[in-house]
């Protein structure tokens, strides 16, 4: 039987092809073969974000990059290998070092995810450039831990990356004050108290807000943010019972994300993820997020009988 997502998602499989897979045919340069998005000015970021209907297809972001192919989260090998795949922006989190160096860790502490062990707190940024990254399953690579401005500079021109708010904001405020607040770069927004400092900074900072009741919309509605500058996460799946929520956001032009990461992204192999990625078809979400951009994009060609390799 065939499902009845298939003409949606064949709209979103045309969206991901047109939006730049990369080719052979691509060009020398490094950076040619990768899926790069609009991200040269806070109009062309803000264009791209914008919901414009129903049809709208749904942008994928990289929970932490990605956990695919060995890949370590927070980490710049994460971030090329799933731009030289399918085009996806990324949720990365800084955290601060002993000596106030923002650099790319989601723990408070090492142990997971790198060589190191004990709170990044309290290291300094010459002991932790000394460590290496672990993968998903614990296996060493060759990769460091990148500063925040290090992943700042490097997507500049490539994708958007969102910055989960563990970072005090006396310190993430002014760095980016002195990176010029680019235009790629997007914060993660918990409480209107947050939204209301980084908005005073800089008008031209995209947002992710926590908005996932009537309550919480009403109560950012009372800040002077531009909500031009808004994407909404509204919860790990989209509920028939937030139907009035969605569509409020939807009418000021704010796409409804989700993350799969606490929900199918926890199931063991691709095959039970793949299964789990296409079972919720009441609400399409304007975006998802994942902990495996690559494998969610190849689970809907495959669906459409559309796989590339």
């Amino acid at each position: 039987m065939k499902s009845p997502l298939g003409p949606i998602l064949g709209i979103v499989l045309a969206a991901v092809l047109a939006a730049g897979l990369p080719t052979e045919a691509a060009g020398k340069s490094p950076d040619a073969r990768l899926c790069t998005l609009p991200v040269n000015s806070i109009r062309a970021v803000r264009e791209y974000f914008r919901y414009r209907g129903p049809s709208d297809m749904p942008i994928v972001s990289g929970h932490r990059g990605c956990r695919e192919d060995g890949c370590p989260e927070n980490s710049i090998r994460a971030f090329e290998h799933t731009l030289r795949r399918v085009p996806a922006f990324f949720e990365i989190d800084p955290r601060m070092t002993r000596d106030s160096v923002v650099v790319l860790m989601h723990d408070p502490t090492l142990d997971r995810t790198t060589t190191g062990h004990g709170p990044v707190s309290e290291h300094t940024w010459a002991e932790l450039r000394e460590l290496r990254l672990k993968d998903v399953h614990g296996n060493v690579t060759d990769e460091r831990i990148p500063t925040l401005e290090e992943a700042i500079r490097w997507s500049a021109g490539k994708t958007v990356v969102n910055l989960d708010v563990y970072t005090p904001k006396e310190v993430l405020g002014p760095l980016l004050e002195r990176l010029g607040f680019p235009p790629h770069v997007m914060l993660t927004i918990h409480t209107p108290e947050q939204a209301e400092y980084y908005y005073a900074l800089s008008r031209k900072t995209m947002f992710s807000i926590h908005i996932k009741s009537l309550e919480q919309l009403e109560a950012f509605e009372k800040t002077p943010i531009d909500w031009r500058n808004v994407m909404a996460y509204v919860g790990p799946r989209m509920l028939p019972e937030n139907r009035e929520l969605y569509e409020r956001l939807r009418a000021k032009g704010v796409r409804c994300m989700i993350s799969l990461a606490p929900t199918y992204d926890r199931r063991e192999t691709p095959e039970q993820r793949r299964e789990g990625y296409l079972s919720d078809r009441d609400i399409l979400p304007d975006v998802i997020e994942s902990d495996y951009p690559i494998e969610l994009t190849r689970a809907l060609q495959s669906l459409l009988g559309e796989e590339r390799p």
